[in-house]
C-alpha cells in the first residue's frame, strides 16, 4: 500500500462521513430549526461532489493505464455543479458498460429538484442571507426552495388523505387546548409568519410526515454514485497497481434497499 492507497482511503472516509451527517441533519430539520438545513445541505452538497468526483478520477484512471488526472479535469472543469456531475457520471455507465443491482435512474422530477437545490447551494447559495444584503447574483433561498419545491411536493404525493386530515385535527385540538395561553413566533421555511398554535401544530405534523420520503430522496442519489464506484473500484484494482482502497465497505451503509432507508433515521454510526 502507497501513499496514494491512504490519500484515497482518506478521501472515501471524508466523503462518506460527510454524507452520513447529511443526512442524518436533514431529518432534523424544521421551521423551528432553520440553521440545520444549512448543516444538512453543507454536508450533502460537500459529499456528492467528492463521491462524484471520485468516480470521475477513477474513470480517468482507468482509461490511462493507472494515471491519475490534473487538477483542472476535475475541479475547473466540474467546480461545484452537482447537475453537470450527474451528466458526466451517466456518460460513464455507458463507457463501461455499468449494471446497477439497485435503480440507475436519476430522472425523476424530485430527484433533479433535489439536485438543482444543492448544486445552487454548492455554488452560491450558501450563503444566500449575505449575498441579499451585499445584492450578490446569488439571492435565492435555498431552504424556501426546498420547502416548496421538495417537502411540499412529497406531502401532496406520498402523504394519505386520511394521514392529512390526522395531521389537521390533531393540529386543530393541539390549538384548543393551549391556543388561548400559548404566544407564537415564528416564521415557516418560506418566511411566512406563524402566529398561532394550530398554524405550528400543523407544520410540525405536516414535516414529520415526509421527513423519512425526504432522506429517501437524497439517500437513492447517493446509491446512484455508490453504486458507479462500486464497479469503476473493481475495474481499476484489475490493473494491478496498489493505488486503490475498498471504498465499498467504506460505504455499505449507502448500499441498501429503499425499504432499509425508510426506517432508519441516523446514518453517522454504523
Amino acid at each position: 500500500m502507497n501513499k496514494t492507497f491512504h490519500v484515497i482511503s482518506d478521501e472515501a472516509k471524508f466523503t462518506k462521513d460527510m454524507l452520513a451527517s447529511g443526512i442524518t441533519q436533514l431529518g432534523k430539520a424544521n421551521y423551528g430549526q432553520k440553521g440545520i438545513y444549512f448543516q444538512a445541505f453543507t454536508s450533502l452538497t460537500t459529499g456528492l461532489e467528492r463521491i462524484g468526483k471520485l468516480c470521475l478520477i477513477l474513470d480517468y484512471y482507468i482509461s490511462n493505464n493507472g494515471k491519475f488526472p490534473e487538477d483542472k479535469y476535475v475541479r475547473k472543469e466540474i467546480g461545484h455543479d452537482l447537475e453537470l456531475l450527474l451528466e458526466k457520471s451517466n456518460s460513464i455507465i455507458s463507457n463501461h458498460a455499468i449494471s446497477f443491482h439497485f435503480s440507475k435512474k436519476i430522472t425523476e422530477p424530485i430527484h433533479l429538484e433535489i439536485l438543482s437545490i444543492l448544486s445552487k447551494f454548492a455554488k452560491g447559495d450558501r450563503y444566500s442571507n449575505i449575498n441579499f444584503l451585499v445584492k450578490n447574483n446569488f439571492q435565492s433561498d435555498p431552504i424556501k426552495d426546498w420547502s416548496e419545491k421538495v417537502d411540499k411536493i412529497i406531502f401532496e404525493q406520498k402523504v394519505t388523505t386520511a394521514k392529512k386530515e390526522r395531521i389537521r385535527e390533531n393540529a386543530k385540538l393541539v390549538d384548543s387546548m393551549i391556543g388561548d395561553f400559548t404566544i407564537v413566533r415564528h416564521t415557516d421555511e418560506s418566511r411566512k409568519v406563524i402566529n398561532d398554535v394550530e398554524s405550528a401544530s400543523y407544520l410540525t405534523g405536516m414535516t414529520d410526515s415526509i421527513i423519512k420520503y425526504r432522506q429517501l430522496y437524497v439517500l437513492q442519489i447517493i446509491r446512484y454514485w455508490v453504486e458507479i464506484l462500486r464497479k469503476l473500484e473493481n475495474e481499476a484494482m484489475s490493473l494491478g497497481y496498489e493505488d486503490i482502497p475498498y471504498m465499498s465497505e467504506m460505504f455499505a451503509i449507502f448500499y441498501n434497499p429503499d425499504s432499509y432507508f425508510k426506517t432508519r433515521k441516523t446514518y453517522e454510526k454504523n
